[in-house]
This record gives C-alpha cells, structure tokens and sequence, in this order.
C-alpha cells in the first residue's frame, strides 16, 4: 500500500538529522524524544529509509552490548537465568535462518531431572533448514515454562537472535514436549504475534486459551493412551475449540490435532511430523484481523495494537480488522488502546476511520514520524513489528 510519494516539507531533513543523531555516541545523544526531527512528517520512502537506519543502528548496539551473553550462551535478568545452546541445519536463506525454540519437559523435579531433560530435548528434532535451539527452563518448578518470567526472556533471546545471527523475524517458531507443551499451549497464544507456528507435543493447557492463536500455525500432538492429566482428552477438546474458532473466523486459525492411537507418553517420535508442518507458516506481522485475548501474564503490545499498563489485565478482549481505510474495534475491560499503523496495513497517505463499538472515535490522516518508528524498533527489536505511525484512541 506505499505511497508513490517521495519527499515531504522537511522529510529530507529530518532524515539528514536522523543520520547525525545516530553518529553520535550512544551514550551522549539525547533522548530523541526531545528532538524536533522526531515528529516531522514523512512519506512512505522517507519512512523506510529511516526504518532501515534506526535498525541497522539498534542491531549493532545489540550485538555489541549483549555480546557477552550470546557467547556464554546464557541471558541472566533478575534472578533468573536461560541457558541454551542450539545446532543450525541446512544452507542459509536470503533473509536468514529460521529459528525453532524447543522446550524441553521435566518441572517439579530435581534440577539434574531438568538437565537430563534438556540434554534430551537439544537432539531431538531436526528441522530440514534452521537454528534448532533447546533453551534450560530458569526453574525447577511444575509450571517451569509458563511462568512470568518466560515471555520476557524469550523475547530478549528472540532479539539477540534476529540482531546477531541475522534470523528470519517472520520465521520463528516454538515447539515443547511433556512440560514444555504445557508451556507451548501457554506461550503460544501469550506470545502469538512472535511466532510464525507452534507445536504442542505430549502436553497439558492448564488455563490456557486459543483465542489469541488466530494468526498463526498450531498443531497438536498427543498419545492416545497418555491418560495422565487427560492430556489425550484434553488434546481432543483442544482441537474442537479450534475447529470451532476456524469455522467462526474464515482465514484464521489453521491448526492440526492428532492424537496418537496406541501411543502412551512418548510418542517414538511420530510427533516429529509437526516440524515440517511448520516450516509450512511464515509469520505475517500486519494481518487484517486481530484478536487479542489477555492471559493472566499480561503484555503490553500484540502485533498493530497497544495498550497501557491499566489496560493490560487478565480477561480482557480486543478484536480488531482492517478493511479499506477501516479498522474496527469490538472490546471488552479495556478503555483505551493504540493502533500501530504501516503502509504494510493501512494506505497512510488516504484518511482513515476507527470505529469502536459501532461508534466513530477517530477520522483523519496519520503521519508517519521517526518517533514512532524509533519506539516500535527499540520495544521489541522486531525489523517487521515497526510501525510509522500510532493513533490512541478511548473505547468507551
């Protein structure tokens, strides 16, 4: 949907004033913020250009400052720590290996029960193309791979991996066995916008939720004779609430369920088909639709929408799409909510219309401003999360 528009009053120098800001010192600059050229109008060419400065620059600080954990192959916040250690198969696409994030099982156990699992998990699948990576859970818990803590860490160990090892943002995937399909019913939907797919094998949901999966590849994979936790039954469940969602939202969900006849726990690998069913899905960051279903682990932001701390709370519900120049808003226990817009989404230099409810609460153009693309950058560290520009509108 770009624009054919070239320049804008002032674009071009606020683009020459972006250069200079980033040729000094990191720690010198001011915070850009505070920078007159950080809110000047661009067109859609002027916009990419500075989408491609701001993350050549935010990747190269990445791969300087966090150098030192990629090659301890460990990323500590707080208290805990990630370790992880991955093997890459295959020839190197055009833009960049594919990353498959697999989490081992184990949980309420000794931590040499955790090790051996994790030894366990980084030899276990091989993807045709790709970094394999098995990442240690922090703890030594039952819920070890959906606790609060996890989303933040493999966000970071997402970003280091897309800044240093130049992966494909729009081909990450999360897969987990035992313990870790708990944690994969768990993070995928949680975590929804950052995966191309997602595999379950031989886990439980717990409390977890497949609203929020809309975008993006799930399969499921469980033993017909895993009776424990009813993980067989529950897998079942699972895989009607998707057939259910996908008949109600045509274009949404696509999943595969499969329950393993004659299979217990361990499923002698024939789980191992999900692999190849995944490299199938290639993340898009703008769909035309969203739903947004909060977990009890709150976030902040999910692919074109934002909400603040207040409005990120457990339960709460925002549907949105986009069609023409209307994007349309159904919510529940939120009040208040950005929209992140790129020419990818949404034609910027047309006026545009956000109904929520039924009721218009916005009507204009938007102007793509280096602000907006600096935030969007340095929030996720995501090259295909960055938007241009951002409407904050009250939903009630």
């Amino acid at each position: 949907m770009a624009s054919a528009s070239t320049s804008t009053a002032g674009g071009g120098d606020a683009l020459e004033a972006l250069r200079q800001y980033l040729a000094i010192a990191r720690a010198q600059r001011p915070e850009l913020a505070g920078e007159d050229f950080a809110r000047v109008p661009l067109s859609a060419a002027e916009a990419g250009t500075a989408r491609d400065l701001i993350w050549e620059d935010h990747a190269a600080f990445i791969a300087a400052d966090r150098a030192a954990e990629a090659t301890a192959k460990a990323i500590k916040l707080g208290d805990r720590t990630l370790r992880y250690d991955f093997t890459t198969f295959g020839n190197e696409p055009e833009t960049g290996h594919s990353l498959y994030i697999s989490l081992h099982g184990g949980g309420e156990a000794d931590a040499s029960v955790n090790d051996d699992q994790w030894e366990n998990q980084k030899v276990l699948y091989e993807p045709d193309e790709g970094i394999y990576l098995a990442p240690r859970a922090p703890t030594n818990t039952w819920n070890l791979w959906h606790e609060a803590h996890v989303d933040v860490l493999l966000q970071r160990l997402i970003e280091n991996f897309i800044a240093i090892e130049g992966v494909d943002s729009n081909r990450v995937y999360v897969m987990g066995y035992s313990a870790g399909g708990d944690g994969v019913y768990q993070l995928g939907p949680r975590m929804a916008d950052s995966w191309a797919a997602a595999a379950m094998m031989a886990g439980h949901p717990n409390d977890a939720k497949p609203d929020s999966l809309r975008n993006l590849g799930f399969t499921v994979h469980v033993g017909g004779l895993d009776t424990a936790f009813d993980r067989n039954l529950v897998a079942a469940e699972w895989g009607t609430l998707l057939d259910a969602l996908e008949a109600a939202d045509p274009g949404g969900y696509p999943h595969y369920v499969e329950v393993h006849p004659d299979k217990p726990h361990w499923m002698d690998l024939e789980d191992a088909v999900a692999v190849p069913w995944m490299a199938e899905f290639t993340r898009d960051p703008t769909p035309d639709r969203v739903v947004w279903l909060q977990d009890d682990i709150t976030h902040s932001r999910f692919y074109w929408l934002s909400v603040d701390e207040a409005n990120a709370v457990g339960g709460a519900r925002i549907e949105a799409s986009v069609t023409g120049q209307t994007i349309e808003i159904e919510s529940s226990g939120v009040s208040h909510v950005s929209v992140r817009l790129s020419d990818d989404l949404i034609d910027l230099d047309q006026p545009l219309s956000i109904v929520a409810g039924g009721s218009s609460v916005y009507e204009g153009v938007v102007q793509r401003t280096i602000l907006a693309l600096w935030t969007t950058t340095v929030e996720r560290g995501d090259p295909a999360l960055v938007f241009s520009s951002e409407v904050s509108v009250d939903l009630e």
